[in-house]
């Protein structure tokens, strides 16, 4: 079974998807969000497809730890996809993970267009890397 990470974002949500394994994060698609259904639709859809058996959400902390407005909505997005999937949903740190990324992407040259299209499956996938890393160091 897969594991599925999620940058949920204001307009977007990236949409990243672990091997079957759950070794490697690969960056899968952007969702153009529309309304809550359309959006779960679609993130039903992906959990079907790739038999997803648990789902990881980053969650914006601040620097100093704190939550802020979108760490509250974040929260109520992922008690939603607990209660639509049946599936467990794992808050994730993601402070710094789309700087991260728009780091890579410029060091890589990549046009400030090209970056907008991929940056939010690309910090999914970022977001999803860790969690599977961390777990393996908590692993025996």
């Amino acid at each position: 079974m897969r594991i599925m990470g999620l940058d949920f974002g204001k307009k977007t949500i990236g949409v990243a998807i672990s091997d079957e394994n759950s070794i490697t994060a690969q960056p899968l698609k952007t969702i153009l969000r529309a309304s809550r259904d359309k959006d779960m639709t679609e993130l039903k859809e992906i959990i079907r497809a790739f038999e997803v058996s648990s789902v990881v959400v980053g969650l914006p902390v601040n620097m100093n730890g704190t939550y802020g407005p979108q760490s509250e909505t974040v929260l109520k997005f992922i008690e939603t996809v607990k209660a639509e999937t049946g599936l467990p949903v794992v808050p994730w740190d993601e402070r710094l993970s789309t700087m991260a990324v728009n780091k890579v992407l410029i060091e890589g040259d990549i046009s400030r267009k090209k970056r907008k299209e991929v940056v939010d499956k690309l910090a999914a996938s970022y977001i999803l890397q860790g969690y599977l890393d961390s777990r393996g160091r908590l692993s025996p």
